[in-house]
């Protein structure tokens, strides 16, 4: 058995974890997930976590913010004039949606406040700012 190095392709199993122990994402019960290691298709600390591991092991990866989704940035929360709400769209908090950005890219937002005059939109991921752990289990590798 060899062990998972960059550029291949591997099928995991995971539990993703808060640091109080808040299960927030889990692949239990459905499919795999699969990706290229080092591909930049999952978050830094988990492309790192699963190298070396062999077909069938099971560990436990901490993941710091910075190797996670980064810090919260403030920036990224937006106020607009309750106006601007497109007259079609009944918004409530905790609700996601998608809007164009500034340079034509789509941002994923929650809504997270509503008043009589405004609406705060955090473009944030919602991760951003967290610790996480993950449970991997490797089902799968293949080289490329």
């Amino acid at each position: 058995m060899t062990a998972v190095k960059r550029g291949d392709n591997v099928k995991v199993h995971y539990t993703g974890k808060l640091t109080d122990g808040t299960v927030f994402d889990s692949s239990a019960g459905g499919e795999p997930l699969e990706f290229a290691v080092g591909s930049g298709q999952v978050i830094a600390g988990f492309e790192e976590g699963v190298v070396g591991m062999i077909v069938g092991e099971s560990r436990v990866v901490e993941i710091p913010v910075a190797k996670a989704y980064g810090e919260r940035n403030d920036a990224m929360v937006i106020q607009a004039p309750i106006e601007q709400v497109p007259p079609d769209l009944h918004p409530e908090l905790g609700m996601r949606l998608e809007m164009g950005g500034a340079n034509g890219e789509i941002l994923r937002v929650v809504v997270t406040e509503i008043t009589d005059t405004h609406i705060t939109l955090d473009a944030n991921p919602p991760l951003a700012g967290k610790d996480l752990t993950f449970e991997i289990e490797l089902v799968a590798c293949a080289a490329p």
